[in-house]
């Protein structure tokens, strides 16, 4: 042990005398470089220390200032360097999610070829040309024989020198160098972005030819590829365009739909049927024509129509002859099927968002309306608004008089009732972003100039811009929802007015008629309500930043409405002086509710009660605990929050002193089927009532809740709340059951009588009996009935009924029978003796 202690001794002492050793030496060459390189001046730079640069501890500002003043060495530039097959396969077949998407792009090109032309032409007319050239249109041809389809178009046009740098480079935007040119005070609307939308033609085509003449060069072109690395140029030997493009399609043999007529039609509807310049389709129709018939068609008639005679038969000569005069007077004709082709106008509707609202006249929106959701009835409303500052978009929103029969089935699912347009062009109508989903079934266009999309142009990105335009939308949204509202006020203030003076003038039975026709005429805002209501309702419970605004748009009967349902606005306004909250109740309808034992205080009082009989209200009122200042407060739960004086307070405070034999005995029979039992504020002619407490589910929710199919029970027990039983002291049967229990006579039927008032106060509560209580209630009821009809509870059953046999039946029915012939017989027998 003590050799290894000295050994490690002696070497770490040799160890450090190496180190210092070398730091020596080091420390000696370097002040003898410094040295030399000091004293000679042929030495353009002096040797650098080891130890220079080197950095110990924190780094000073300045320190950094120096590093970030270094610049870095300049490296050899490179291009990136793409595989052409590759890349045009990514564009084709990754870029776009829908075949169909193709003749979007080639209408928007030739769109933005027209733009172009449209845009020159204010400057130079005689750009445009004369004749069929001058023509700003687009025309489509489906050949179905050879399988091809053609777009022509009346653009711009290009050059060779266009069409080998345009269309042989990949993401070279014409559209976009045509606007930097142009940049300084030019309004072109056009659509073209990225330089890839050409492309999509190989999404249905095996091979495309361009030919295209453009008035800067003065020879006619070909493009031809069949999406491979190469493509071809040369001249046209066909038909003179004069000016413009015409794409050629050699589609492929599963893209042949695209050839169809109708398909043609509903494509360009869709995606393209705002576009500013008119889009024709070569359509192909039979008609029917009367041409004279000649000498061999005139006999084959002829036997045809006596054939047909002979066979009829019955008819007059004298009408025949006749009738045979007569068309021997006229020429004899007959209706031939006749192939006729033209060029029909599709896209007939016109970008109405892009006008000023006051030159619009209701018609023009209606007709839009229609033209744009395929519904032949009225819109309830719209708005139509355009938005400036950040982001700038114009819009039209229409609210349908009716919703559709699922609409609440597909609440969650993506509406398409909402179109974005860019530049007229319809990009999507699959999103949920710019309306939330409590609006889905709003209708409309929203065109943006400004909208993030990725290159497909399908699909919207998430940004602020986004959100922006959604926050506006959602507002002008419910702005239009409140002027309805505002207007269905105002015309029934206007109708009060007008009934009070028409009532110093007229009959009172007049005055009736009048007011029932009122009623049954439905206002706008009642229309809506009825249909899209809970939609509003499922707003309060999403968005949060809007509740306030949703709030005012509710209505709901009350106990004083009538038939007629009323905002929170108009319910705070008729509250009384000293009442300080809002007070409502859910089930299943209003006549139930009304004679819910629950509400019994607050009618006596005249206070007014809302009635809320949707499923969806429970999960709202949850979001919306209160309304300008005022707490809506369930009167089917314990503590009803009534104004109380001195005195009201010393009563029940004697009622629980008086009557706490009877609770404590309640308590004791009811056991965990009860939380508490109390004195009740809400009775006034029921002996007791079932209430639920302050947190929990109401019986109401409880229903919800277990109507719903895939919920796991389970899980929320500890929702239901437990329940609160109140006895009413006033009433007969509470203090002839306190004198009872009081006096120490409580027997089996004071308990079962307190038993029997729990369960029925259970049902008349809306609750749900548990299978025990069910089995109970069924016997007490049955009990009762036995003693109302004077049978003994265990009386025993009647025998049954004896039922013979078949073959006996069968024997006794041929004794019948025989029985009946002797009968007969019998009578015979005397006469004959």
């Amino acid at each position: 042990f003590n050799h290894l202690f000295f050994q490690s001794i002696l070497d770490t002492c040799i160890a450090g005398m190496v180190k210092l050793t070398m730091t020596f030496a080091l420390l000696l060459g370097c002040a003898v470089q410094y040295c030399t390189a000091a004293s000679s001046a042929d030495i353009a730079r002096a040797v650098r220390s080891p130890w220079d640069g080197l950095r110990v501890g924190m780094k000073t500002d300045d320190d950094a200032v120096e590093a970030k003043g270094d610049e870095k060495p300049a490296g050899e530039q490179f291009q990136f360097q793409a595989d052409v097959n590759k890349l045009m396969d990514i564009i084709i077949n990754s870029l776009y999610s829908k075949k169909e998407i193709f003749l979007r792009e080639l209408i928007s090109n030739g769109s933005d070829a027209l733009d172009k032309v449209r845009f020159l032409s204010l400057t130079d007319t005689s750009v445009l040309g004369e004749g069929d050239t001058a023509k700003l249109e687009m025309k489509l041809i489906a050949d179905k024989d050879a399988k091809t389809l053609t777009l022509i178009d009346r653009g711009c046009g290009m050059s060779k020198e266009d069409l080998i740098n345009q269309l042989g480079t990949v993401a070279q935007s014409g559209t976009s160098s045509f606007i930097e040119a142009f940049s300084e005070g030019a309004d072109v609307n056009l659509i073209g972005q990225f330089g890839v939308g050409f492309y999509s033609v190989y999404l249905v085509a095996d091979s495309v030819a361009v030919h295209s003449k453009s008035n800067d060069d003065d020879k006619q072109w070909v493009w031809e590829s069949s999406a491979d690395s190469t493509f071809s140029v040369y001249e046209d030997p066909g038909e003179d365009l004069g000016r413009g493009t015409k794409i050629v399609l050699t589609l492929k043999e599963d893209c042949l739909e695209f050839l169809e007529e109708e398909r043609l039609k509903g494509l360009i509807k869709r995606y393209s049927e705002f576009i500013n310049f008119p889009i024709y389709l070569y359509t192909t129709k039979e008609e029917e024509e009367e041409v004279p018939i000649e000498e061999g068609d005139e006999t084959e008639e002829e036997e045809e129509e006596e054939e047909e005679e002979e066979e009829e038969g019955g008819e007059d000569e004298e009408e025949i002859e006749d009738a045979e005069e007569e068309e021997d007077d006229k020429p004899k004709t007959k209706k031939v099927k006749k192939t006729v082709n033209d060029w029909e106008l599709v896209n007939d509707a016109k970008a109405l968002w892009t006008r000023n609202p006051s030159d619009i006249t209701d018609e023009e929106y209606k007709s839009f309306y229609q033209s744009l959701t395929k519904d032949f009835g009225e819109p309830l409303t719209h708005t139509h608004f355009s938005a400036e500052g950040e982001v700038e978009f114009k819009s039209i929103l229409y609210i349908p008089k009716e919703a559709p029969t699922d609409l609440y089935n597909d609440y969650y699912k993506k509406q398409n009732n909402l179109k974005l347009y860019v530049r007229r062009v319809m990009i999507t109508d699959e999103f949920d972003e710019l309306l939330p989903r409590y609006l889905g079934f709003i209708k409309g266009v929203v065109d943006s100039d400004s909208l993030p999309l990725n290159v497909s142009r399908e699909m919207l990105q998430q940004n602020k811009v986004l959100k922006v335009i959604g926050k506006k939308m959602t507002r002008k949204a419910l702005a239009m929802i409140k002027s309805l509202a505002d207007a269905d006020k105002k015309d029934e203030d206007e109708d009060e007015d007008d009934a009070e003076e028409e009532s110093k003038d007229e009959d009172e039975e007049k005055e009736e008629s009048k007011d029932e026709d009122k009623e049954e005429e439905e206002s706008k805002y009642e229309v809506f309500w009825k249909s899209f209501g809970k939609y509003i309702k499922m707003g309060l419970i999403e968005d949060a930043a809007n509740r306030t605004r949703l709030a005012k748009l509710l209505r709901y009967a009350t106990s004083k409405s009538g038939e007629k349902e009323i905002s929170l606005e108009e319910y705070v306004a008729n509250m009384k002086d000293d009442q300080k909250n809002i007070y409502y109740i859910s089930g299943e309808d209003k006549e139930s509710l009304l004679k819910s034992p629950s509400v019994e205080k607050l009618l006596a009082k005249d206070i007014e009660i809302i009635f809320m009989t949707d499923s969806v209200d429970e999960y709202t009122v949850q979001h919306l605990t209160e309304f300008e200042g005022k707490r809506l407060i369930n009167a089917s739960r314990e503590g009803l929050k009534l104004e109380e004086g001195d005195k009201e307070k010393k009563r029940e405070d004697q009622y629980k002193e008086m009557f706490k034999p009877l609770i404590d005995y309640a308590k004791e029979q009811l056991g965990k089927k009860v939380e508490k039992v109390q004195v009740s504020k809400h009775l006034v002619q029921s002996p007791v009532v079932v209430l639920s407490a302050d947190y929990g589910w109401t019986a109401q929710m409880e229903k919800v809740m277990k109507s719903q199919a895939f919920a796991d029970q389970s899980k929320f027990e500890f929702m239901k709340s437990k329940r609160m039983f109140e006895i009413n002291p006033r009433h007969p049967m509470i203090i002839e059951l306190n004198n009872k229990v009081k006096d120490g006579n409580a027997d089996e039927t004071t308990a079962d009588s307190l038993m029997s008032l729990y369960l029925s106060a259970v049902v008349s509560a809306g609750y749900q009996l548990t299978p025990e209580d069910a089995q109970d209630f069924n016997a007490r009821i049955s009990r009762v009935v036995a003693t109302t009809l004077d049978v003994p509870i265990d009386a025993e059953l009647a025998p049954e009924l004896e039922i013979p046999d078949e073959e006996e039946v069968e024997e006794e029915e041929e004794e019948e029978a025989e029985e009946e012939e002797s009968s007969e017989d019998a009578p015979a027998d005397k006469d004959e003796m």
